[in-house]
Formats: structure tokens, sequence, C-alpha cells
């Protein structure tokens, strides 16, 4: 299989740096939205991605109406990170009931491969497209998709589900797997060259001198942070009294002038979907 860099799809120098830093679960609550849009408009975020199925997504939904510049993916969700604070599907319960656990709601993150081993993929395409109906019925467009907690969907059904929805709507995809991104570009369709960094699986207070590093050594391609910034206040301690600090840590360098000043001292060109969606767009399937 012959595989095209995605600086070659861009139109950038085989040796340009690229990085897309994504700020994930808009909507999960105050302090996350709050956080994301300060590290949009003052730090280095570039995007962010929605989840429609969590209580706080219609404040995140008017707060995209508000900035209409700032790009967004639909954060397709079929996990929920809480035990005490609990989200379910979008579309009706009774049309997705291999999505939901004995509560209705969807399972917890830690139940994950119970999900995945009974989820059927009708129901899958039932939520997901509920989810992206959400977001379009509200006035917005997304410019891709992405995943909630399962790289790449967690099954390789799901992954190729999502590829699908995403040529349907012209929408770009995050893609982890390196089969699954060596594939999309020999399709001509950019996706991050090297593996997506989540930021929650960083011990927070290495992340300063951590995230340093990493933009230091960046490599040649594209790159994509998917990081979580959250005010870390009293509603984020409750939230997550053992590790607000994660999201907290992401929030303090975004908007780092350290941060930015690195960035610039290395060429490093951030960008965001928006760019990966027009090729996206326009390719045949």
């Amino acid at each position: 299989m012959s595989t095209i860099s995605t600086n070659q799809l861009l139109g950038y120098p085989d040796d340009a740096r690229l990085l897309i830093v994504n700020a994930d679960d808009f909507g999960m609550c105050h302090a996350v939205n709050a956080a994301i849009l300060q590290a949009w408009r003052d730090g280095i975020v570039a995007s962010t991605s929605l989840m429609a199925p969590c209580p706080w997504a219609p404040h995140a939904v008017q707060l995209l109406r508000e900035h209409p510049a700032l790009p967004f993916a639909a954060h397709l969700t079929l996990v929920r990170d809480f035990e005490s604070y609990r989200w379910g599907p979008v579309a009706a319960r009774h049309e997705v009931p291999s999505l939901v656990d004995e509560t209705g709601d969807f399972y917890i993150f830690d139940r994950r491969a119970a999900l995945l081993d009974q989820a059927r993929i009708e129901e899958v395409e039932i939520e997901f497209r509920a989810q992206i109906d959400t977001v379009l019925s509200a006035g917005l467009r997304p410019d891709h998709l992405d995943w909630h907690s399962l790289a790449d969907g967690g099954r390789e059904d799901i992954f190729e589900l999502t590829v699908a929805l995403a040529r349907e709507h012209g929408l770009a995809m995050r893609v982890h797997d390196r089969d699954h991104a060596d594939a999309c570009r020999s399709r001509g369709l950019p996706v991050p060259d090297h593996d997506v960094l989540d930021s929650y699986h960083l011990d927070p207070d290495e992340k300063p001198a951590r995230f340093a590093e990493l933009l230091r050594r960046l490599p040649p391609g594209l790159t994509e942070w998917a990081l979580h910034p959250s005010l870390g206040n009293d509603e984020a301690r409750a939230l997550e009294p053992e590790t607000w600090r994660v999201r907290r840590a992401d929030l303090d360098f975004a908007l780092s002038p350290h941060g930015r000043a690195i960035i610039e001292e290395e060429g490093i060109v951030l960008l965001d979907y928006r760019t990966l969606q027009e090729i996206w767009t326009g390719r045949s399937a």
C-alpha cells in the first residue's frame, strides 16, 4: 500500500512540523466549558470536541453559537466517566438498549469492555447519528469526528461506521491506529501521522516539563494533542476529587507564555481540522 504523508496532502514541506491542539470534553460540565473557551481565546488550543449527551452540552452549544470561529468536532460518546455524574444516549433508550447499563445510562469507563462486547452496530449508528443530528439541528457545523474514551471507536466495525459518517457529512476524522492512518492517507485523506497524545495519561506534576520536551522534539508531519482543560475550581474538584489536577495542568500549560514561545522558537505550525476537512470533503470514497 502506497502511503502519502499528511504534509504532502496539506501542501507543506516534508520537514514541516504540524500540530493540532484539541480540547476534548466540551459540554461535560461548566468548569470544562469555561476552561476550553479560555484556552482557545488566550492559549494554544486550536479546536474542541463537543459531547452532545452531557448535561452541560446545551451551554457548550450556546458558547459555540457565540463564538462561531471556534472549530469543533462531534465527540462521539458511548461511555461516561463518573459514577455519580451520569449521562446516557441522545437517542431514545428503547432504540439503543445494547448501549446502556442497568440504570439506563451509558456504561462507565471501567466497564467499556462489557459495552463493546454487547453493543450492536446498528444501535451504535442510531446513537452516533442522533449525536451528529443534535449538533446540526442547533445550527452548528462541526469540522471533524472523534470519540470519547474509545480510540478509533474501540472496534473495527465502529471505526468503519464512523468513516462512513464522516464521508457522508463532509467531515474529517481523528485517527489513532497507525494501520488505520496509513489506510486513510493511501486514499488521499489526511490524518495525524503520529500517535495522538492523550494528555489525561500524563502526571500533572510533570506536565509543564513534559509538554515542553514534546514540543521541542516534535517530529515532522502532523501530530495531534488531545488536551482536557478544566478550571480546577470547586465544581471540578467535586466531580474529580482524585484527578482534577490532571485537567487543571492542561489549562495552565495551554495558557502559558512558555508554551507559545517554544512553538514560535521551534517553527511549529498550529493547525485545526478545517484544513483537513477541505480535503476529506473533496475526496471520493
